[in-house]
């Protein structure tokens, strides 16, 4: 496949049109929807100047950049090499009609150097990107096998808030000219969600093949396949330690009958309702499980910090529905500290390999949009 560069010029041009359409750019896998997380709630907009992209309170976060300008952009994922990211994006401006996964070479990140172009096919729905090692391929996930076409969202009607879990969902292989070299799995069941360990050695992902939505590790190329957890509930969006020993994930863990019930009923629908869960962490080989968070509320998008010794997170425990904002916490659960300040959504954290710098989605600045961008910040413990 051809690269379709997409210059941040026209990604400018997009910033200045309203956004109006509620899409799922696969926030119902390592995160919630940009639906539920501010896009009805464009809190910041009052305020003008470029302070928009940072909040006086963001200690941890210095020279704030914005990446993206338009459509919903989230779940970044850098390379190994520190100086591209992989990111879906739903931009109607740039012709499909659904989540596709795109790759940003940051070579001095300016307007004019920052060209993201398309990997994926350019069928279906995709979601849940991330480098291989060399940095030359990707792994994501995709329905593209299942049809062309997107597959249908969710019925949300009668006020309900449910994700859906696309069976056509399988893990694939690319070269960052869009071509697929690989297919990983071929169940006919939900597959996605895969992340990578450091080293480059181990895959984590989530799948529906054991019956429920449950954690599994494999090799790069696929084998030796591991279910990580088994507990009744959703895990996923799993990420590795800094070491590689660990993961960390965010779960559903219902217990009550009727709990029990919504949510078997619900899976058996290919949906699931992601309002209640909470982080655990556990060895790779799916020993020591240990729960983090007990807040209440959607506590989802983990990803660890630097030292291996705390947890970055999305969460809206504090407000009870928005905003939702990132939070550090101690594996232990203790140390609870509120690192951004938005008004609506701030979500999908991930550290750099060198530590150095972070990336993350944020409602901010999108000018009374709809829109869901990207971030780079410099961190500061």
């Amino acid at each position: 496949m051809r690269r379709i560069f997409i210059p941040l010029s026209m990604l400018f041009l997009v910033a200045c049109s309203e956004g109006t359409a509620d899409h799922e750019h696969g926030h119902h896998h390592h995160g919630a929807d940009s639906t539920a997380a501010g896009h009805h709630h464009h809190g910041q907009s009052e305020i003008a100047g470029p302070e928009l992209t940072h909040y006086e309170q963001e200690k941890h976060l210095t020279n704030v950049r914005q990446l993206s300008y338009g459509g919903d952009n989230a779940e970044a994922y850098w390379s190994f090499g520190d100086d591209q990211l992989v990111f879906q994006s739903n931009n109607p401006k740039w012709g499909y009609a659904c989540d596709q996964i795109y790759v940003m070479p940051l070579e001095n990140m300016t307007p004019d150097t920052i060209s993201p172009f398309i990997v994926s096919t350019g069928k279906g729905r995709t979601t849940c990107s991330y480098f291989m090692p060399g940095d030359s391929t990707i792994i994501y996930a995709s329905t593209h096998l299942g049809g062309d076409a997107c597959p249908p969202e969710a019925d949300r009607s009668n006020g309900r808030y449910v994700w859906s879990i696309y069976d056509t969902y399988d893990l694939f292989v690319a070269d960052l000219e869009g071509n697929v070299i690989k297919q990983l799995t071929d169940y006919e069941g939900y597959d996605a969600e895969a992340t990578l360990s450091p080293d480059g050695s181990k895959i984590v992902f989530t799948s529906t093949r054991s019956g429920d939505l449950e954690l599994w590790t494999m090799n790069t190329d696929g084998s030796d396949l591991k279910q990580i957890t088994f507990d009744l509930g959703y895990d996923g969006g799993a990420f590795f330690s800094p070491d590689g020993t660990k993961l960390v994930y965010r779960s559903s863990r219902p217990k009550t009958p009727e709990e029990v019930e919504k949510y078997t009923s619900l899976l058996a629908e290919g949906l699931v309702e992601p309002s209640d869960m909470e982080l655990y962490v556990c060895n790779v080989d799916g020993t020591g499980h240990q729960q983090v968070t007990n807040l209440g509320g959607a506590n989802w998008a983990p990803f660890f910090h630097p030292s291996g010794e705390k947890i970055l997170f999305c969460s809206n425990h504090h407000s009870g529905g928005y905003p939702f904002n990132l939070f550090l916490v101690n594996l232990d659960g203790t140390g609870l500290e509120q690192v951004t300040f938005d008004s609506a959504f701030d979500s999908f954290p991930m550290f750099s390999y060198s530590g150095k710098h972070l990336v993350f989605a944020s409602n901010r600045n999108n000018g009374r949009t709809r829109d869901t961008n990207l971030f780079i910040a410099e961190w500061q413990d």
